[in-house]
């Protein structure tokens, strides 16, 4: 068995699809800084598009995790703030996809904030991450 951080299943509540309610684990702890859809080198986005945003936000959250020692699989939670519900929802599928091609089949507990509006005007998506590295 691996010493990963794990989820933890709720009493009486159906099982969460994307997420988990609640994930345990034991280790050092990483916090990252709210990442967005840019090349962090240069501070440039590559695109407009919404999915293609979430794409390089996640990539950027795993090589920040990365950085500090972990991996995907000990992110225990993720805070997304988007400024567009309707192309969330309406693209989930491709989002879906995007997030298992760069997170794997890891889903930890999550939230997804819809706000006015993010510090850079072009970012479509911020993502936060919680780690727990053994």
């Amino acid at each position: 068995m691996r010493d990963l951080p794990e989820p933890v299943a709720v009493d009486g509540w159906p099982r969460p699809h994307g997420y988990s309610d609640a994930m345990s684990g034991r280790g050092r702890v990483i916090v990252t800084a709210g990442q967005i859809g840019w090349e962090p080198s240069t501070q440039q986005f590559a695109s407009d598009d919404f999915v293609e945003q979430v794409r390089q936000t996640l990539q950027n959250v795993v090589t920040a995790v990365r950085a500090a020692g972990g991996e995907p699989t000990h992110v225990v939670r993720l805070t997304w703030y988007i400024i567009d519900r309707d192309a969330y929802v309406t693209r989930r599928r491709e989002i879906g996809a995007v997030y298992r091609e760069i997170m794997g089949k890891h889903y930890p507990a999550m939230a997804v904030v819809i706000v006015a509006g993010l510090v850079e005007k072009r970012a479509h998506v911020e993502i936060e991450a919680t780690a727990i590295v053994p």
